[in-house]
């Protein structure tokens, strides 16, 4: 016996739920790819782009996914046997990390935990004893989807602009832009990079980076560079070559509806709702962890992402069970807890294409699931969120 019907709802980190109108976006002949309305269209979107990543700098549209983006934004400004330091904070900057140590960069990780934000002091700690500038670049992401850790980006820009250390500053916004503040400028980010399958509500298959003068002035002198990845080859006068090829005509339709809707709600409004919902599930979950089984991965409430809680199961309870019921019993998809959490966690997406019916649902069915299967839990989880909810959405 089940309680589902129709598609899965999915509530993990990514590719994330994707509203109807962008599917319909999509939903169309192709066109001239060397049309007015083909360069119209481009123009937009990485206008737009810039403007979400908030840079005057350039932005770039790859056909690639997160990872492809990772490599676009090293082989662009990095030389084979330049040293990137990686700021861990859970699996993805390592794995950004792993990206440039096989394209040929000497990488070393300022060793962090996958229950913590990134210690801007021990960035300029480490930077300042790097006197002979052998550092090139500093790379880190704004919410690791793994842990759940949301850095500080800010406060790691003024720490390497204190050290006095001229290393580039790169940061991974994959599971945060479009979802809460990104400066790019203001916070003397050099690069930034991102995907279109989590906040920004569109199918996986497009990466996004952003360069700001100094990045393309260290361009001129990088060698890692190739054909596909190199912003040079993207700026010629042919239209094809933005896409070093046939552009991915229907992704782009996808995008352009998506930030439209984007444009529509209105940034700082997204903002808003994303911590408000964020904030709904750390109510709920902080009540479920009173049964001394389940508990927050990361430790200080402050360094908890606004995008993806991930919740750990203690005492002998595998996650993967309660997974399985909340998707083959009510139709909810949970994510995995992977890397250094595999078997140990889930996750719960908030982020992108998310409201407040989708989200009180899914931790519904975590209620559900948590009585069926009697792990022991705090009760009331549910009705903290709700009633977050309702103190701090205005009439």
């Amino acid at each position: 016996m089940t309680v589902r019907a129709g598609r899965e709802f999915l509530a993990i980190p990514g590719p994330t739920t994707m509203p109807d109108a962008v599917l319909q976006a999509m939903h169309r002949p192709a066109i001239d790819i060397y049309s007015k309305q083909m360069t119209d269209l481009t123009e937009s979107l990485l206008r737009d782009i810039s403007n979400l990543f908030a840079t005057k700098g350039k932005s770039y549209i790859y056909i690639a996914n997160g990872h492809g983006a990772w490599e676009a934004a090293l082989s662009n400004v990095l030389s084979r046997g330049d040293k990137v330091l990686v700021l861990e904070s859970g699996r993805f900057a390592i794995g950004w990390g792993h990206a440039a140590s096989l394209m040929g960069a000497e990488v070393e990780v300022l060793k962090g935990d996958w229950r913590r934000a990134v210690r801007p002091h021990e960035v300029e700690e480490r930077l300042r004893r790097d006197k002979e500038h052998t550092i090139k670049a500093v790379v880190v992401v704004q919410i690791d989807t793994a842990s759940g850790v949301q850095n500080d980006i800010e406060a790691i820009g003024k720490a390497i602009k204190a050290s006095g250390h001229p290393a580039l500053y790169m940061v991974d916004t994959v599971a945060s832009l479009g979802c809460m503040p990104f400066e790019m400028d203001k916070w003397n980010i050099d690069v930034a990079m991102s995907g279109s399958q989590k906040g920004l509500m569109t199918p996986p298959g497009l990466g996004f980076v952003a360069a700001n003068a100094r990045a393309l002035e260290a361009h001129k002198k990088a060698n890692m560079s190739t054909p596909y990845w190199s912003w040079s080859e993207r700026e010629g006068a042919e239209h094809y070559r933005k896409y070093a090829g046939t552009a991915p005509v229907h992704l782009l339709f996808a995008l352009r509806q998506a930030i439209d809707l984007i444009h529509e709600e209105g940034l700082e409004n997204a903002f808003r709702r994303h911590a408000l919902l964020g904030e709904a599930t750390r109510r709920a979950v902080g009540a479920w962890t009173e049964g001394q089984v389940l508990g927050f991965n990361v430790a200080e409430p402050h360094e908890r992402s606004n995008t993806v809680t991930t919740v750990t199961m203690t005492t002998g309870h595998d996650p993967a069970v309660l997974q399985r019921y909340c998707k083959e019993k009510c139709g909810v998809v949970l994510g995995n807890g992977i890397g250094d959490l595999t078997g140990q966690a889930f996750r719960i997406a908030h982020m992108g294409h998310v409201n407040a019916p989708m989200l009180l649902g899914t931790l519904g069915v975590i209620e559900v699931g948590l009585n069926a299967l009697k792990i022991p839990h705090g009760k009331g989880g549910l009705e903290a969120a709700v009633a977050y909810l309702g103190e701090q959405v205005a009439v």
